[in-house]
């Protein structure tokens, strides 16, 4: 079995979820951690068993000669970083947000393709195990064969306090757009990998916290290219009568011309097939790592796709959709109108 060597550039809060899910795959052995703050990658390196860290990139990479780079940083460093694994061609899984602009969006795009470099967006939300399943319970006519509407409701609770966010993660205080950028783009990937294309949206996004500069509540009419339509009805600020809204971030209702699918804050699925009693639909989801260990399943369809020479779900190409849907929504809030992608 071929070990595919690693290493990562990041030791901030999400990267904990990142080393933990490299930890349980065989075929991957991370060699190296770097961060800015040398002490903190020195802690993290230790905690997670990985021999040697770093605060160059740059000497990393040239010491290690990686098969891979895990970036885990803010997006303000992502280009840059990029740039140094691809002229080094090393393969690359980039956390969200991707970079700070559609413009470097496209010119990273660029990049990458003029490369050949393995670039994979780690977009872990579609790996959450109740969206597998729901796909699957789709693609197999649960709820007929024309879909009409999803509907999904988030309340993370964590950013209403005068302090929020600097316990954790400091830097979305000041980030100009939060919600739909940070957040809200984990569901526009959600809603195109259950619906398909999204043609059209209308966005009211607002700041419920005057303590920060970004939006943190939103509300997104989608339309879709097969008919359907959706509504993403998010806020960070208000709370979820949940034991653990970071489970599943929120609720969910999807329906379609043969009966609906309910996700609750608990993982657990209801299928209500038309005109007859909804029941509990019973799968595999777990309180492990990160929303339903879906830190572990993104990076294991890296490591499986990079070994076996396939195309990622989350590729770069496929990606920027997501990112041009994104920048719809804050001009339709801006000018206060549908607008297309």
């Amino acid at each position: 079995m071929k070990r595919l060597k690693a290493v990562a550039v990041g030791a901030g809060y999400f990267s904990q979820f990142h080393f933990e899910a490299w930890s349980r795959m065989p075929e991957v052995e991370v060699v190296a951690i770097c961060d800015l703050d040398i002490m903190k990658a020195k802690q993290t390196a230790q905690y997670y068993g990985v021999p040697r860290f770093y605060d160059d990139i740059d000497e990393m990479l040239d010491r290690e000669k990686p098969d891979f780079m895990d970036i885990i940083t803010p997006p303000a460093f992502h280009m840059a970083i990029c740039q140094k694994a691809m002229a080094r061609n090393i393969a690359i899984i980039c956390q969200k947000p991707l970079v700070p602009s559609i413009e470097e969006a496209e010119e990273l795009r660029l990049a990458v393709k003029a490369s050949g470099v393995p670039f994979m967006v780690h977009e872990n939300f579609r790996f959450q195990p109740w969206f597998r399943e729901i796909k699957s319970l789709l693609d197999r006519g649960w709820v007929g064969d024309r879909l009409h509407s999803i509907y999904f409701r988030m309340r993370t609770g964590d950013g209403w306090p005068e302090d929020a966010y600097l316990s954790r993660q400091p830097y979305f205080r000041s980030m100009p757009r939060l919600l739909i950028y940070e957040t809200g783009i984990h569901y526009v990937d959600v809603f195109r990998y259950l619906f398909g294309e999204i043609t059209g949206v209308f966005a009211q996004l607002r700041k419920l916290n005057p303590a920060i500069a970004g939006e943190d509540c939103a509300m997104v009419l989608f339309q879709f290219a097969n008919g359907a339509s959706g509504v993403l009805d998010g806020n960070r600020f208000n709370e979820a009568d949940a034991e653990d809204p970071r489970y599943t971030f929120g609720e969910l209702l999807l329906e379609g011309n043969g009966g609906s699918i309910r996700l609750d804050m608990e993982g657990r699925l209801r299928i209500q097939p038309l005109g007859k009693e909804s029941f509990e639909h019973e799968y595999v989801h777990q309180k492990r790592n990160f929303a339903g260990d879906c830190v572990y399943a993104t990076q294991r369809h890296f490591v499986e796709s990079l070994l076996q020479g396939k195309s990622f779900e989350t590729n770069l190409e496929d990606y920027l959709h997501n990112l041009r849907v994104q920048e719809a929504i804050y001009s339709s809030s801006r000018q206060g109108k549908l607008l297309n992608p």
